[in-house]
């Protein structure tokens, strides 16, 4: 049963997380790349991340695929950019890491499957991990329902 989402805060498939827990009332946190750095300006208050001590991205990546016991990757096609990275870092740590696309899963089927997932391998802090809002203006709500779908 997962105890905490985290996530480094990004708009997209970060800040849907993040949001779902606190809508839910489950623990969230995770780090943020210094000065709160997001595509979209200073990530907000309400989100309870604690800055790295540098503000590029990589940082925070690498601290919450760390802290947690396993990363859920969510994109809209093959893994790209800092999705591939999150990924590659994952598999040098030994992490539990699951790369969900949802082009290729409908909602109901990739909830599923991250249930099945989270169970196995006993995940109680779940990172979660994608592209963010600029380049994949969809994922956000298909990441709220595939959580809503998977968690309710």
């Amino acid at each position: 049963m997962v105890l905490k989402i985290i996530s480094g805060g990004q708009t997209g498939a970060d800040r849907a997380a993040l949001d779902f827990a606190i809508a839910h009332n489950i623990a969230h946190g995770g780090k943020c790349p210094k000065g709160r750095l997001a595509e979209d300006g200073e990530l907000a208050a309400k989100y309870r991340l604690s800055e790295t001590p540098q503000a590029e991205f990589i940082h925070r990546t690498h601290a919450n695929v760390q802290e947690s016991d396993g990363t859920v990757i969510f994109t809209l096609g093959p893994l790209r950019g800092g999705s591939r990275v999150t990924a590659g870092y994952a598999a040098k740590r030994a992490k539990h890491c699951l790369h969900l696309d949802l082009k290729a899963f409908p909602v109901k089927e990739a909830a599923k499957h991250l249930q099945k997932w989270i169970r196995e391998n006993r995940i109680r802090v779940l990172n979660v991990a994608g592209p963010r809002a600029g380049h994949a203006p969809k994922i956000y709500q298909l990441v709220i329902e595939t959580l809503e779908t998977a968690f309710m």
